[in-house]
This record gives structure tokens, C-alpha cells and sequence, in this order.
């Protein structure tokens, strides 16, 4: 038994036995349904002196798992952008319960390439399972979900940016079609270029002068229109 060990289950596995379990209060906010799983069998527990029990309460996000989520999001981003250098931030909001909802930043460089790395995050792993990929430019803050929101909106024309695909979903998606199989959404709310088929022009941000902007926070306080 290790000895930095808390507490120590021992025991088996019979691969052709399962019982039902749940419904279970999981991390989605929903009880997950219920399903045949393989059992574990018991056979010895060892512990050391006022041993601590390790585990965290989840429910309706965001709860105790936010920042394991958050903590994944950060530690994956370099290994992403080895891989995809085009990537420059990632964001799984907690109200996505991370995995059903990834906003990514590109730098892109040419046509397609938001939906490029749809498909490349959808082959990685854990992130096959997300559901909804949105895509957004490199000047997008992807930790501000008001400031996505409305770049996302604006850049999208649904019926050409919007790519469906089947595949495998995560086992505790309770919408999914069947267990373990549904359909995921990539959306390309990136500018569009013209060598992406896009010939209007695209406007340019309201961005509000400096010196004026200057004069009304000197006056503000005077105002009595509070912070």
C-alpha cells in the first residue's frame, strides 16, 4: 500500500457482470439516466490513521468542478498549439459544462481554416466529445462570453457557417439520439474572405475616439450617474 496513500481499495472486476446504476446527480446539473456498468467487487480496505476522504460536490454549474475544468482548459492550450499554431486561446464555459460547448481563437491565414480546426479539435481525444465548437479571429476575447456572443452573431450567415457531423458524444449527453452517438455543431464565426466566397465589404468596429473619451471620464463623476 503507498504510503502517501489515504485510502486503498482492493479488489475485481468480472468484465461479464454489470448491474444497474443510477439515476446518479452528476456534473451536467441533470440526474444521469440509468445503465448497466461492470461491477467491482470488494475484497479488502485499507487506510491510514484519519484518513481524508477526496471528492467534490457537483450540480447545476458552476460548483466545486469549475476550476478542475478551467485547470484542464489551461493545461491542454499549450499542447493544442504545439499541434495547431494557429490557435490562440481556448474558453469551456462552465454554463457549456466544458465539454458541450469549446470557443476557440484562430489566427487564420487562409480559407477553411476555422473549419480545419473544427474537425482537428473533434479528433483529439476527451474533445471529440464537444459538442459545440464556436470559431472565432484571434482579436476575440474567448473568456469574455458577452464579447463572443456578440462577434459570433455577427459574423455568421447560419446556413453557410454552420457544419453538423455524427460521431461519438459523451455517454451523459441525455439529448443524444441514441447512447454514446448524436451530432456535434462547428461554427465558423470568423471575418470572411473573399477567397472564401464572401465579395461585400466588412465593416469596421465603432470604436469611440480617445479625447472624447477622455472628457466624459473627467466628467462622469460629476454627473451623478454612479460607476
Amino acid at each position: 500500500v503507498p504510503a502517501n496513500a489515504e485510502i486503498v481499495l482492493e479488489g475485481y472486476v468480472d468484465l461479464n457482470e454489470f448491474r444497474t446504476e443510477g439515476p446518479f446527480g452528476d456534473h451536467t446539473g441533470f440526474y444521469s439516466l440509468e445503465g448497466e456498468y461492470p461491477v467491482f467487487h470488494v475484497t479488502c480496505i485499507t487506510h491510514r490513521r484519519d484518513p481524508i476522504y477526496l471528492t467534490t460536490i457537483v450540480g447545476p454549474p458552476p460548483q466545486e468542478d469549475f476550476f478542475m475544468g478551467h485547470a484542464i482548459e489551461r493545461i491542454f492550450l499549450p499542447v493544442m498549439k504545439m499541434q495547431y499554431p494557429e490557435i490562440v486561446d481556448i474558453a469551456m464555459p462552465a454554463e457549456g459544462i466544458f465539454h458541450n460547448l469549446m470557443i476557440v481563437a484562430i489566427r487564420k491565414s487562409y480559407p477553411g481554416q476555422a473549419r480545419k480546426i473544427m474537425n482537428a479539435i473533434w479528433s483529439l481525444g476527451q474533445a471529440m466529445f464537444t459538442k459545440v465548437l464556436v470559431v472565432v479571429d484571434h482579436d476575440v476575447n474567448v473568456k469574455s462570453f458577452r464579447e463572443v456572443v456578440w462577434k459570433a452573431l455577427c459574423a455568421i450567415d447560419p446556413e453557410r457557417d454552420v457544419q453538423m457531423m455524427l460521431g461519438p458524444v459523451d455517454t451523459l449527453d441525455h439529448a443524444a439520439r441514441i447512447q454514446d452517438f448524436g451530432s456535434k455543431m462547428g461554427i465558423d464565426a470568423t471575418r470572411k474572405w473573399a477567397s472564401e466566397g464572401f465579395t461585400r465589404p466588412w465593416p469596421d468596429e465603432i470604436v469611440m475616439d480617445r479625447t472624447t473619451k477622455a472628457k466624459i471620464d473627467a466628467l462622469w463623476g460629476s454627473l451623478g450617474l454612479g460607476r
